[in-house]
C-alpha cells in the first residue's frame, strides 16, 4: 500500500487513489502514481471546472475552432486568428522572473502549435500594493521575465493591463494572452492519427526543472513556498525562436498528422492527450528522450515541463526529412515513441516497461466533480457619506498620481511593442490594433479584467467586465469575434469560492449569449491562496475583434483645437468599487454598477458606426476611474488643454468619478448626433484643464503639472 504521505506530496485524494487500483486492477507503481497526479491535477483535468465550462456559448459565425484544442481560432480578414490566454500565477510568486518568462513561453507555443506565427503578447498581471518591497519585487521580476522572453524571442508585447490589490500579494495573478495568424487550409491539432506512426521529439534536451508544476499549480500555498523553486521551469528565448521557425516549416511542407506542446505534465500530457482524441495508443522509448542533466530516470523524464519542447506526429515515412529540417534550425529532433492500436500508455525504459495504463483514464476520462457550493455574499454597501462634496481638483491629482491610475508607460517602455512592424495603435492609446499585411482589415486586441468588481459581485462583475472589453473594441469601430478567458479563483474545495465561480460563469454565460460572442478556450486557474489568503474573482477577458479599416483609427493627434467634446450613454448613481472611493474615503467594495445590456450594445453600435463614417477624432471608455481622470488622461496624449462645462441632473460625484458602464466620450470636429444621448460638454483649447460645474469653475489646472504627477508615480517607485 502505498503511504498516505505519498499521497499527499502528488495532490491526490484517497478515492483517487482507490479509483486508480481500480482502473489498474492493482497498485501503481511510483512512476504510474506519477501518471495520474500530474493529469488528474486541476491545471491539466479541469476536474472542478469542467461541469460549469459546459454552460458558455461555444458557437459563432466568425468561429473556427472553439474549446478543447490548444487555441481557438476565428476568421478576420479571411485569415485564422488564432489566440488564447493562460496563467502562471504560482510560478510567478516563487521565481517572478522565470515565472512570467515561462508564461510567455508557454503560451507562444499554443499558438503556433496550431500553425500560426505569433504577432502579438497581451498580459493582465496583478500585484499587491507597490508601498511593500516584497510586492515592488515581484512586480518587476514579473515585467521583466514578460520582456526579456517576449523581445529576445522577437514577438511585440502590444498591450495589457495591472491593477493592485492587498490579496495579491502573496498571489500575484500574471495571465499571459498571445494572438497568431494562419492561414485557413494550414492548421494544425493535437492528433496522433491511425496507430503505426512516429512521434518526433523536438526542441531543447530534458531536465529536472518543472517536475510537478501542474501538480504544484493546483494546490494551496503554505510556508513552504521557497522549497518549490525546482518546480518552475527556466525558459531560453533564443532557442524558442529557432522553434518556431523549425515547426513553421515543417507545417508548410505538410509533414506531420499532429502536434502538440510539452507544457503542463511535459511528454505525458502531450501524448495521452493527442492520442486520446485520435481513439489510439501510445508507446515512449525514454531512452530515446534528449536529457540536460546525468541520473534522470522514468518518472522525472515523464512529468518534467522542461521549456521549448514539441511533441509531433510524423506522417508516415517523413521522420527524416522532419529531423532534417530541425537540424538545419539547430534544433534537436529524435523519435522518442509511436501510436499503437491498443489504446494503452506505455513507456519503456531500458527495456522495461516503466508505465502502463489504460490511455484514457489519464486524459478523456479523469475525474470530474460537481463540488458543492455556496452562493458568495455580495457587497450592496452604499454610504451616503461618498456624496460629500470636496475640492474636485485635489481630488484628481491624488487619482492621476495614484497606482491605480497612474502612467504604466514605465511598464511598456520595457517591451518591444514594434518588432514585425504590424503593430498600428501604441500601448497607452486604446485597445492594440495589429495590421494583416497586405491587407486594410486589421484586427483589434484587448483583455480586461477587475477584481474589484468580483469581489463584491462575481457574476454581476463577469458581466460588468465581458461589456467593458466589447466597449473598448467598440473605440475602435471593432466588432468582437471571439473571446478567451482566464478564471482566477481560490481553492475550489471551499463551497464559498466554488459559488464564485458557478456565479461568475452564469454571468460569463448571460453577456456573452446577448452579444452573440463566442468562447474559444481558455484557462481556469485555482488554488490561488497562500497561508490563508485567496484572490478575489478575477475574470480576465481577452476579445479579438475586426477593425475594417486600419488608415481610418481615432488617435489623440487627429484632434483639433476647437474639436467639441461629447458624452454618449447613461450616467448612473455608481461609486462602488471605484477607484474615486478608494482615493477619496480609503475604501474598497460596495455596490458595483447595474448595466442595461441593451443600452450597453446599441451604445457599442453607435461608436462604431460614428468611427467608420470618420466622424471622431479620438474616443475613449470611462471606466476605471470615472469621466475626470479619463479625460485627463487623453488631453495628456493629445497634448492641449479643453473647457468642460457640465451640468448634471444628479449629484456631480456621479458625473465627475462614477464608473457606470454604457458611457463614452466621442471627440470630434462634426456635430455627433446618435440614437443614444448625446451631450456636448466641452471643447479642446488652451494648455489648461477648466471644469465648470452648474456655471462655476471648479477646477483650473495645467495640463502639463497634471501630468507630470501621473507619468512620475512608477518611476518614483522603481527609479528614486
Amino acid at each position: 500500500m502505498i503511504e498516505k504521505k505519498l499521497l499527499q506530496e502528488h495532490n491526490l485524494k484517497e478515492d483517487e487513489y482507490e479509483r486508480i487500483k481500480e482502473i489498474l486492477g492493482r497498485e501503481p507503481n511510483l512512476v504510474e502514481l506519477g501518471l495520474f497526479s500530474v493529469m488528474w491535477s486541476e491545471h491539466c483535468s479541469y476536474k472542478s471546472s469542467r461541469v460549469h465550462l459546459k454552460k458558455l456559448p461555444t458557437e459563432g459565425k466568425y468561429l473556427i475552432q472553439g474549446p478543447g484544442e490548444n487555441a481557438g481560432i476565428v476568421e478576420a480578414g479571411g485569415k485564422a486568428i488564432v489566440f488564447k490566454v493562460e496563467s502562471h500565477n504560482h510560478p510567478s510568486f516563487i521565481e517572478p522572473y522565470q515565472g512570467a518568462a515561462t508564461g510567455v513561453g508557454g503560451i507562444l507555443r499554443d499558438i503556433f502549435t496550431m500553425g500560426a506565427r505569433p504577432v502579438a503578447v497581451l498580459d493582465s498581471l496583478h500585484f499587491g500594493p507597490l508601498d511593500r518591497p516584497g510586492n515592488r519585487t515581484i512586480m518587476e521580476g514579473v515585467v521583466s521575465g514578460i520582456a526579456g522572453y517576449g523581445n529576445s524571442v522577437g514577438v511585440p508585447t502590444v498591450g495589457g493591463e495591472i491593477d493592485f490589490e492587498e490579496e495579491f500579494s502573496h498571489n500575484p495573478l500574471v495571465n499571459v494572452m498571445c494572438v497568431g495568424i494562419a492561414e485557413k487550409d494550414r492548421i494544425f491539432y493535437a492528433r496522433a492519427g491511425e496507430p503505426g506512426l512516429f512521434l518526433i521529439y523536438a526542441g531543447a534536451p530534458t531536465g529536472r526543472d518543472g517536475i510537478h508544476g501542474a501538480t504544484m499549480a493546483s494546490a494551496e500555498f503554505g510556508e513552504e513556498t521557497e522549497q518549490k523553486k525546482v518546480n518552475v521551469q527556466v525558459g531560453d528565448p533564443f532557442r524558442e525562436k529557432l522553434l518556431i521557425e523549425a515547426t513553421l516549416e515543417v507545417m508548410e511542407r505538410n509533414l506531420i498528422v499532429g502536434i502538440q506542446d510539452m507544457g503542463a505534465a511535459g511528454l505525458t500530457s502531450s501524448s495521452s492527450e493527442m492520442a486520446s482524441k485520435s481513439g489510439v495508443g501510445v508507446e515512449l522509448y525514454l531512452d530515446n528522450v534528449p536529457l540536460r542533466e546525468e541520473g534522470m530516470n522514468p518518472y522525472e523524464l515523464l512529468l518534467s515541463e522542461s521549456q521549448e519542447r514539441m511533441l509531433m506526429v510524423a506522417k508516415s515515412g517523413k521522420e527524416e526529412e522532419i529531423r532534417r529540417i530541425f537540424r538545419k534550425w539547430g534544433v534537436n529532433a529524435t523519435v522518442v515513441g509511436k501510436t499503437t492500436d491498443d489504446n494503452k500508455f506505455r513507456a519503456v525504459w531500458k527495456g522495461e516497461i516503466a508505465a502502463d495504463v489504460p490511455l484514457d483514464s489519464l486524459a478523456e476520462n479523469a475525474p470530474k466533480y460537481s463540488r458543492p457550493y455556496s452562493a458568495p455574499k455580495h457587497d450592496e454597501r452604499f454610504d451616503k457619506k461618498w456624496l460629500r462634496k470636496k475640492n474636485w481638483g485635489n481630488v484628481l491629482r491624488k487619482i492621476l498620481a495614484s497606482e491605480h491610475f497612474a502612467s504604466r508607460e514605465w511598464v511598456y517602455q520595457q517591451y518591444d511593442h514594434m518588432v514585425q512592424t504590424n503593430t498600428v495603435l501604441l500601448p497607452g492609446l486604446g485597445p492594440s490594433v495589429l495590421r494583416i499585411k497586405g491587407q486594410r482589415e486589421g484586427i483589434a486586441l484587448t483583455i480586461d479584467s477587475n477584481p474589484s468588481w468580483g469581489r463584491s459581485n462575481p457574476k454581476q462583475g463577469a458581466v460588468l467586465t465581458v461589456a467593458e472589453s466589447f466597449r473598448n473594441l467598440a473605440t475602435v469601430g471593432a466588432e468582437p469575434l471571439g473571446i478567451t478567458n482566464c478564471l482566477n479563483f481560490g481553492n475550489p474545495e471551499k463551497p464559498e469560492i466554488m459559488g464564485q465561480f458557478a456565479e461568475t460563469i452564469d454571468g460569463m454565460r448571460e453577456a456573452l449569449e446577448f452579444f452573440q460572442v463566442p468562447v474559444t478556450g481558455g484557462n481556469v486557474s485555482f488554488y490561488n491562496e497562500t497561508e490563508g489568503g485567496t484572490v478575489p474573482p478575477t475574470v480576465a477577458i481577452g476579445t479579438v475583434g475586426l477593425v475594417e479599416d486600419v488608415s481610418n483609427l481615432p488617435r489623440p493627434e487627429r484632434v483639433k483645437e476647437g474639436d467639441g467634446i461629447y458624452l454618449l450613454g447613461w450616467t448612473g448613481r455608481d461609486l462602488g468599487s471605484s477607484v474615486y472611493l478608494r482615493i477619496a474615503f480609503g475604501e474598497r467594495g460596495g455596490k458595483i454598477p447595474e448595466i442595461d445590456l441593451q443600452r450597453e450594445k446599441k451604445l457599442h453600435r453607435e461608436i462604431i458606426r460614428l468611427v467608420r463614417e470618420k466622424r471622431v477624432s479620438y474616443t475613449f471608455d470611462l471606466s476605471p476611474g470615472g469621466l475626470l481622470p479619463n479625460f485627463a488622461e487623453a488631453l495628456f496624449k493629445i497634448g492641449k488643454g479643453a473647457t468642460l462645462k457640465i451640468n448634471p441632473e444628479i449629484e456631480e460625484v456621479f458625473y465627475l468619478f462614477g464608473e457606470s458602464p454604457s458611457r463614452m466620450i466621442v471627440i470630434s470636429s462634426h456635430e455627433i448626433e446618435a440614437s443614444v444621448p448625446v451631450r456636448k460638454i466641452g471643447e479642446i483649447g488652451g494648455e489648461r484643464l477648466s471644469v465648470h460645474l452648474r456655471g462655476e469653475e471648479i477646477i483650473n489646472e495645467s495640463v502639463h503639472e497634471l501630468e507630470r504627477g501621473w507619468r512620475s508615480f512608477f518611476p518614483e517607485i522603481f527609479n528614486p
